[in-house]
C-alpha cells in the first residue's frame, strides 16, 4: 500500500524537506501541497489522500479550522499535526477537531516516516505520551462528561457499554500506552488488545485513539497527575 500524503505548511523551504525525506520511501508519495487550510482542504477533496501533515499556524486559514473542515466533511483522510511546542494550545484545539495526533517539527525523520505509518493505517496514537501531557495540561477546557455515574461502579453513562476488559483497554490507552505495552499489562496478545481497541472505538463512536484519550478525560475516568 502506497500512502498518499498533502503538506500543508505556509514556508516553502519546510514543505520542500518533507517531500525529500517522505518520497525517499517506497510506499509513501506527496500528491500536492498547500500554503494555507484552504489550499489544503481542496488538495483533500481533488485527491482523497491518506494523511495531510498539517502545520497548525498558516495565513488566511490555519490548521485547526482545516483539520475540523476535512473531518466534518466526511473524508477519510487522517490528519497529523505538526507544533512547535510539545504543550501548545493550538496543538489541542486541533486534536479536539479531530486530528489523529501530532508531531514536532524538528521530529527525526524516522519518527516522523513511522509516525505517519501509524496514523495512515489507524493504528496508535501519535507519541502518545506526549498527547497525555498535553491533555493533562489542558484537562481544565474539557467538558464534564463525568455526571450521571453510578455511586457503585463510578462509571460515567456514555461509557456503560464498554466490558471491563474494554474499559481495561480505554484506560491504558489514555495512559499513553501502545498496543505491545497493553498486552503485555493485561497478558493476553498484540491481536487481542488491537481487536479490543477497535470494538472500544467503535461503541462509542470515536474516530481513533486520540478521541478516546479526550473521552477518558472527559468523563473523568482519568484525571490530570
Amino acid at each position: 500500500m502506497t500512502i498518499r500524503l498533502v503538506l500543508a505548511d505556509d514556508q516553502a523551504l519546510m514543505r520542500k524537506g518533507f517531500r525529500m525525506i517522505l518520497e525517499a520511501e517506497a510506499d509513501m508519495t506527496v500528491v500536492g501541497e498547500a500554503e494555507d487550510g484552504h489550499a489544503a482542504i481542496r488538495l483533500v477533496e481533488t485527491y482523497a489522500p491518506d494523511l495531510v501533515l498539517m502545520d497548525i499556524r498558516m495565513p488566511s486559514l490555519d490548521g485547526i479550522e482545516a483539520t475540523r473542515a476535512i473531518v466534518e466533511s466526511g473524508a477519510a483522510t487522517r490528519v497529523l499535526i505538526l507544533t512547535t511546542f510539545d504543550l501548545d494550545e493550538y496543538a489541542f484545539s486541533a486534536l479536539r477537531a479531530g486530528a489523529s495526533g501530532f508531531l514536532l517539527k524538528d521530529v527525526p525523520p524516522s519518527e516522523l516516516v513511522n509516525a505517519i505509518r501509524t496514523v495512515a493505517h489507524g493504528d496508535a496514537v501519535v507519541s502518545p505520551r506526549v498527547t497525555k501531557r498535553l491533555l493533562e495540561e489542558y484537562a481544565h477546557q474539557l467538558p464534564d462528561l463525568s455526571s450521571g455515574a453510578d455511586e457503585g461502579d463510578g462509571v460515567p453513562p456514555v461509557l456503560r457499554d464498554l466490558t471491563e476488559r474494554e474499559l481495561e483497554v480505554l484506560l491504558a490507552v489514555a495512559a499513553g500506552l501502545s498496543n505491545a505495552e497493553i498486552a503485555e499489562r493485561l497478558y493476553v496478545s498484540e491481536a487481542t488488545v488491537k481487536s479490543h481497541v477497535g470494538h472500544m472505538l467503535t461503541k462509542l463512536h470515536l474516530r481513533d485513539r486520540v478521541q478516546a484519550v479526550v473521552l477518558a478525560f472527559q468523563t473523568g475516568l482519568v484525571r490530570p497527575d
